[in-house]
């Protein structure tokens, strides 16, 4: 059986893959469907709140 644990309890995930294998559009997601974000931030829109770089 799952642990059960709040995401209070959580301090830091880390996601790792290779290039253009969805890690930011996942992450996106993450805050979107935790509330920390109000919207998912596409990344071909540059709107995305980890892919902050300037290309």
């Amino acid at each position: 059986m799952a642990r059960q644990t709040p995401i209070s309890r959580y301090r830091n995930i880390g996601i790792c893959a290779h290039v253009d294998a969805g890690k930011t559009t996942t992450t996106e997601r993450v805050l979107f469907y935790t509330g920390i974000s109000h919207k998912i931030g596409e990344v071909h829109d540059g709107a995305a709140t980890m892919d902050w770089m300037e290309q």
